[in-house]
This record gives C-alpha cells, sequence and structure tokens, in this order.
C-alpha cells in the first residue's frame, strides 16, 4: 500500500511539471507568431522602397545616359536592401563612369560582351606573332650581281677596259660587171675590215662551175690591200678559166678564214686594243634607329631591331636596283653640303644591242626572233638571263610551250627561281622584275649575260654601329648600313634591251 502512495506522488509531480512545459511553449509560439508578423510588416515596407529606388535609376538612366548623383544614391540604397532577392533582373547591367573615366559594372557580372562594348582594347584577339617581311622578287640584278664577279675599286670611279671581235661582213658600195678577168677590186663601205690571204663569202651572189651550173655561193680570195680591197674568184668559171661574175652594189661581203700556202711561215698580224670605259659608284645608305623605351616596352609581337634592320636593307636594296637598272651616270656638287654626288650609270644604257616588239601582241616567232639577236653575232654566252616587267612577262607566259621552244621547266640559280626558256640558240632563264613596273617599263625587259656583268665595290655592303647616347645627341641604338658600287656590263653586245613599241 505504502508502494501504490508513492507512485501517485510521483504521477502527480509528472503532470504539474508537463503543464509548466506546455504553458512555456504556448508562450514562445505566440511570442514567435508576433514577431513574424512584424517582420512581414518591414518587409512589404522594405519592398515598397527598393520598387521606388528601381524607378528612380531606370527613369535617371533613361533619361540622362550617364548616372547621375540621385540615380547612384537610389542604385546603392536598393543594393543596401538586397538587390533583387532571386527575384526578376533589372533591364540592363549598370555601367557606372568613375571619377578620373573609369568603367564599374554594377548589378550583373562582369561578361565579354560588357568588357566589348565599354573597353574593346581589353580582350585581345588572336595575333599571328609571326611579322610578315615582304620581299619580293625585285632585285634580280642585284641578286646576280652578288653572286657573280665583284670588284674592288680603290676610287668612287670604276675604271675598266673592253675589248671585242672583229667585225665579220660589210657590204659592196659599187657595182662590178661580169668580167673574164680574174682580178678586181671590192669597193666595200669598210674596207679596212679585210686583209690579204682572207676569203670573202657573198651569199647573194651565186657562181658557177665550168659547165655553166650554180656553184653556190660566191667565193673571193683577197689578193692584196694596197689601193683597195684586190680580190679573185675561187668558185666562179667562165668555161674552162676563172671569172669574176656580175656583183651588185649593196651586196653583203662576209669576212672568213684565211688561206696560206705551203711555204707561208708568216701571215698578216691582228691585234686588238681594249677600250676605256668608266662607271661612277653611287654611295648607298639606310639607317635605322630606336629609343631605349621603345626597346624595353612590352610588345604585342616579336618585333625587334633586327627585324627593323631586315626590312631596311630590302628597302635599300630595292632602291639599289632601280639605281643599277635605269640610273644615269652624273656627278654634280650638293649646293647645301658643298660635296660632290655621284650617281652610277644603269645597265639599260650600257646594252649594245635592242630589239623591239609590237606591244599589243607577242608572236611565237617574235620570241624566236628575239632569241636569234640574243644569241648571234659575237653576242657571248650560250645561257643569260631575261629580266622584265609584268606586262612582257604575262605575254611569254600566253604563247605556251611548243616542242621547238620549252617553257615549262624551273630552276634555281644565284638563289632566285627562273623559269627556263629553251631555244635553239640558246637558253634563257626568266624572271619577273617589279623594278621594271615601277620605272614604267611593264612592257620591256633585257636579256643579260652573266658573265659579263661586273660588280665594282669601293666600299663594301656593311653595318656600322652609331653611338649618338654617349655623344649627348640621342637616347637610342642606331645603326647605318653602306655601300659604295655599281655595275658595268664589259661586253655591250653580249646584252640585249628589250622594248614595246607601244601598247
Amino acid at each position: 500500500m505504502g508502494k501504490k502512495k508513492e507512485h501517485a506522488v510521483n504521477e502527480t509531480a509528472e503532470n504539474e511539471k508537463a503543464k509548466k512545459t506546455n504553458k512555456k511553449m504556448n508562450k514562445t509560439e505566440k511570442k514567435e507568431e508576433k514577431e513574424m508578423k512584424k517582420n512581414e510588416k518591414k518587409g512589404n515596407a522594405v519592398k515598397k522602397v527598393k520598387e521606388v529606388c528601381k524607378k528612380l535609376y531606370v527613369a535617371f538612366r533613361d533619361n540622362d545616359g550617364v548616372m547621375s548623383l540621385v540615380g547612384l544614391a537610389a542604385l546603392i540604397v536598393y543594393m543596401i536592401l538586397g538587390g533583387d532577392d532571386g527575384g526578376a533582373t533589372m533591364a540592363a547591367v549598370a555601367v557606372v563612369t568613375g571619377t578620373a573615366g573609369g568603367k564599374h559594372v554594377m548589378n550583373g557580372p562582369l561578361t565579354t560582351a560588357v568588357a566589348e562594348s565599354e573597353t574593346p582594347d581589353l580582350l585581345l584577339s588572336e595575333i599571328d606573332r609571326r611579322i610578315v617581311k615582304v620581299r619580293p622578287m625585285s632585285t634580280p640584278l642585284d641578286q646576280i650581281s652578288r653572286w657573280g664577279t665583284t670588284r674592288q675599286s680603290g676610287s668612287m670611279v670604276a675604271e675598266y677596259y673592253a675589248v671585242d671581235t672583229k667585225g665579220t661582213e660589210a657590204k659592196t658600195t659599187k657595182a662590178i660587171a661580169a668580167s673574164s678577168n680574174n682580178r678586181v677590186k671590192v669597193e666595200t663601205d669598210n674596207d679596212s675590215l679585210f686583209t690579204a690571204t682572207e676569203t670573202l663569202l657573198l651569199p647573194e651572189v651565186t657562181a658557177t662551175d665550168s659547165q655553166g651550173a650554180e656553184n653556190g655561193p660566191l667565193v673571193l680570195y683577197v689578193t692584196g690591200t694596197e689601193g683597195g680591197v684586190m680580190a679573185m674568184a675561187a668558185n666562179n668559171w667562165n668555161g674552162a678559166s676563172r671569172s669574176i661574175p656580175a656583183i651588185p652594189a649593196g651586196s653583203k661581203v662576209i669576212r672568213m678564214g684565211r688561206a696560206a700556202t705551203e711555204l707561208d711561215v708568216q701571215t698578216p698580224q691582228y691585234s686588238a686594243l681594249p677600250v676605256k670605259a668608266f662607271n661612277y659608284c653611287q654611295i648607298f645608305k639606310a639607317q635605322v634607329e630606336q629609343s631605349t623605351f621603345m626597346k624595353i616596352a612590352n610588345k604585342e609581337t616579336g618585333w625587334t631591331f633586327s627585324d627593323q634592320e631586315e626590312v631596311a636593307i630590302v628597302d635599300m636594296r630595292m632602291g639599289m636596283e632601280k639605281n643599277f637598272l635605269f640610273g644615269a651616270r652624273s656627278r654634280f656638287t650638293d649646293p647645301n653640303k658643298r660635296e660632290d654626288i655621284f650617281l652610277t650609270g644603269g645597265v639599260w644604257n650600257q646594252a649594245g644591242r635592242e630589239w623591239s616588239y609590237d606591244g599589243g601582241k607577242l608572236e611565237l616567232s617574235d620570241l624566236v626572233g628575239m632569241a636569234r639577236m640574243a644569241f648571234t653575232k659575237n653576242a657571248g654566252s650560250s645561257r643569260k638571263v631575261l629580266i622584265g616587267g609584268s606586262g612582257l612577262i604575262e605575254r611569254l607566259h600566253d604563247l605556251g610551250a611548243t616542242k621547238v621552244l620549252g617553257a615549262t621547266e624551273v630552276v634555281a640559280q644565284w638563289g632566285l627561281d627562273f623559269t627556263q626558256i629553251h631555244t635553239k640558240f640558246g637558253t634563257l632563264y626568266v624572271v619577273m622584275s617589279e623594278t621594271f613596273d615601277h620605272c614604267g617599263h611593264q612592257d620591256d625587259g633585257m636579256v643579260i649575260d652573266p658573265e659579263y656583268l661586273v660588280k665594282f665595290c669601293h666600299v663594301p655592303f656593311h653595318t656600322e654601329k652609331l653611338d649618338l647616347r654617349s655623344s649627348g645627341q640621342r637616347n637610342t641604338d642606331a645603326i647605318v648600313i653602306t655601300e659604295a658600287s655599281c655595275l658595268v656590263l664589259r661586253y655591250p653586245d653580249a646584252h640585249l634591251r628589250i622594248t614595246s613599241k607601244g601598247v
């Protein structure tokens, strides 16, 4: 019975404790509910303020274009109050101009679209960091001369001697009547060309044999030159004896070889004297400078002082090419510096022969005729270089190729790429030169024999450093590139000018 009484007391105590706990929880719930209602009222008020600030910001932005002070304040209040709280996004990201002109992005992330719009140069495009140096094949003559014969000149005046070969033909100036006497005086426009014991060919005069039949072109033998060219017929007959046929005025007379007798020990002497010629060496220069600050500055691509030097050399050589081709030999005094200026003479005016074609068209027969003139009549080597303007090269290209004349093989020579033209007269290495176009000779060209192209150098090509910093002139790194040189054609008749009669 005592145990029952103790159990009842404990149950009563637990009930009292539960009542107190429930009462405390009810008070807490009521307090939380009251707080929630209070926060809801506050949230509604904040929401209304945010809506007002948002409208103010949009209005000022749209009307002014740049954020004003009031609009900025409205935006700040809006952001302090929590922004959109995950709700609808604003109409556009705000870009605020700072006090020093900087751009500040508000109310949104910084995207590439915003960056490109506000600062176009901030995002780098893909840059090819290799500088493309344009080196057109516009200096073939200078290139060939550097690979060929170069001689040192001890003066700005390059003097040289050139010798050619003795002429081979003349023309009769007076008609000769047919005669049974086999001794005749042949009067020509160049009697000094012939000497005793030489044989002469008259291709336009037909000889006859003892039967009266044709016996080929007339051949004469020179018996003496005192008082004129005395000759006798070698292959013309009048019955059983030799005779002289009729020889018209203007007939071509070709000098052939000598014919000596069995007992001859001596023969008329032959000597040749070289002819003196000269050209001026021109001083070519180029200078490259770069300031110290330019050298240490960061650059988007690897553009160094050496790159500038290389481009300067290319430009210098292009200028030299024009002088080497079309320059006028001259010497005068600079009125300001009171010093002599030497201009080199171009090889265009040194060439001894010229061939012209109709500029509107170029036929295959014309090309063959040009090759004939370039490779015949004591014309030097069997391989020559044809340098031409774009117009001439275009016409040569349009000719195509035939079995007799081919223009399809490409060869590398003197550091250049050439197209070969093979003819029965010789081989031409063809290359285009932009210098002809630049100088108004786009339809012209020149056939050059490299074996007779000589370069004289008074000052060889070299670079020299200038110390402008130590001398107090400029805070730069500087170099000067110098060459004093000229080109000469040792044998003018081995070279041919190609000119156009007009397009």
